[in-house]
């Protein structure tokens, strides 16, 4: 993914409401599944890791995005933004 593609999906995302949170948990099968819904449905998801947790924004990321083959966008403090195409009905164009 290019820098310019990159640029205009974390525009996109700025307006974006969070939608996923990792607890005190971490990461389990659930915030998994979680995710994939929401990556299906909306492609562009945004998420943030709560006080408590065991891990950092980045490092969530990483391990969701290997998981499902999504692409981390961007990570600023506590949030981060990760994008993947939806198989069945992609909107995004990422030119």
């Amino acid at each position: 993914m290019t820098g310019k593609q990159r640029a205009m999906l974390r525009s996109m995302a700025n307006t974006m409401e969070t939608i996923l949170y990792i607890g005190k948990d971490g990461i389990v099968p659930g915030t998994v599944q979680q995710a994939d819904d929401a990556l299906e449905a909306r492609e562009l998801i945004k998420g943030c890791v709560q006080q408590g947790a065991p891990l950092s924004a980045r490092e969530a990321l990483v391990a969701l995005c290997e998981e499902l083959g999504a692409e981390p966008i961007q990570c600023i403090g506590r949030r981060f933004v990760m994008y993947r195409p939806s198989k069945k009905h992609p909107r995004i164009v990422v030119e």
